[in-house]
């Protein structure tokens, strides 16, 4: 495979799939998770990074989201493996449109502004990381929908009575209720 990044389209318009080269020996392994010229060299989208989240998941099915900020985020899982869903939640002919992916340090994510994400713990000790191009804010004002929503259709690999979840994305609406 190189060391070049594969980009792959998905059925929601602007979410990107990103294969990422992974090198290993007995030593563990190395990827460049993000490199913008390797990148512009594959059609990737401007993408400028202003900030950097980083989230530790102790627990297998931990289940954060979902949530549409206001910004475009680049997703990549540094260690473990997590499940992803992503809803687009913009007004158009692809709302309410699910993409769902297995990540690890092999894959990241595009996903732009407007689609909402979530992840699950499929190991322990999973960290997941983020970059966005937008300052996270106590008053920022985005999209919440309840995860575990049946008109969602997520084929979750824990479900709802086993997922660690907080209480805020449990209150979260529907999306019928938006």
């Amino acid at each position: 495979m190189g060391d070049s990044f594969h980009v792959a389209e998905t059925p929601i318009a602007g979410l990107l799939e990103i294969e990422l080269t992974v090198h290993g020996d007995d030593r563990g392994w190395f990827t460049e998770t993000f490199q913008r010229a390797k990148l512009d060299d594959v059609g990737f989208p401007a993408f400028e990074v202003v900030q950097q989240n980083v989230s530790f998941n102790r627990e297998v099915g931990v289940t954060r989201g979902i949530h549409a900020e206001p910004w475009d985020k680049y997703v990549t899982v540094v260690h473990g493996r997590a499940f992803s869903a992503i809803v687009d939640l913009r007004e158009g002919p692809g709302f309410g449109t699910v993409v769902t992916r297995e990540l690890g340090p092999g894959t990241a994510l595009f996903v732009p502004r407007g689609c909402g994400n979530a992840y699950q713990t499929l190991t322990p000790d999973v960290v997941y990381s983020y970059s966005v191009n937008g300052y996270w804010s106590p008053d920022a004002q985005y999209t919440l929908i309840q995860a575990f929503d049946p008109d969602l259709g997520i084929d979750w690999p824990i479900g709802a009575d086993a997922a660690i979840r907080s209480a805020k994305d449990i209150a979260h609406p529907r999306l019928a209720d938006l």
